[in-house]
């Protein structure tokens, strides 16, 4: 069994990338998945260098975060994976804007109350949303981005991947992350890329 902690911001396509290869490779491994959230807003709030591109994208995650932690607040880790998979499927697969209608849909399509899709606005959840971020930092033991994944307790920033790889090529990755966890010594392993993630199923 390989227990596995997965750090995501919602608004994060690399994350989800990540996230569809997880739960594909995850079907062929013994594998305990635990989704947490974290926060590229919280992550970014004191830059000042940011286009107005990339301050829309910190709008929508601290958007769509304040949901995940009114959701978390009500029902636990549990409703976390399925609200995680319906936002993705409706933001980051079919494209489509994050709305309060959007929202709703995925709350319902997920089995939660569309009106915590009021929470986008409020800033009740803001201080969750910090703490569960914080938790991310802290279990990588630096600042990282998204996503953050932990295997058997070892917990490393990505994997950033460019799209979501065929199931052989996937199941080596995962098992490449395994054996590289195991080594208390690794530390960081990078490849240059370019441009967002494409979500094409293999």
């Amino acid at each position: 069994m390989t227990a596995v902690e997965f750090y995501f911001d919602p608004a994060c396509p690399f994350a989800w990338a990540a996230s569809r290869w997880l739960i594909d490779t995850g079907q062929r491994r013994t594998t305990d998945i635990g989704w947490r959230q974290m926060s590229l807003a919280v992550l970014n709030e004191r830059a000042t260098d940011l286009t107005d591109q990339q301050q829309h994208h910190m709008d929508v995650s601290r958007q769509l975060g304040r949901v995940l932690a009114a959701a978390h607040h009500e029902h636990g880790d549990v409703v976390i994976g399925p609200l995680y998979t319906a936002l993705g499927n409706r933001i980051h697969d079919q494209g489509e804007p994050v709305t309060t209608a959007a929202v709703e849909a995925a709350l319902a399509d997920s089995g939660l109350d569309p009106h915590l899709a009021n929470e986008m606005t409020s800033t009740l959840y803001d201080s969750a949303v910090r703490v569960a971020h914080q938790e991310s930092q802290d279990k990588l033991g630096s600042t990282g981005g998204s996503p953050i994944t932990c295997l058997n307790g070892r917990c490393f920033f990505g994997p950033v991947l460019t799209a979501i790889p065929i199931k052989t090529q996937g199941d080596k990755l995962f098992d490449a992350l395994v054996a590289i966890a195991d080594v208390a010594e690794f530390a960081q392993l990078q490849r240059p890329h370019s441009g967002p993630p494409t979500f094409d199923r293999p």
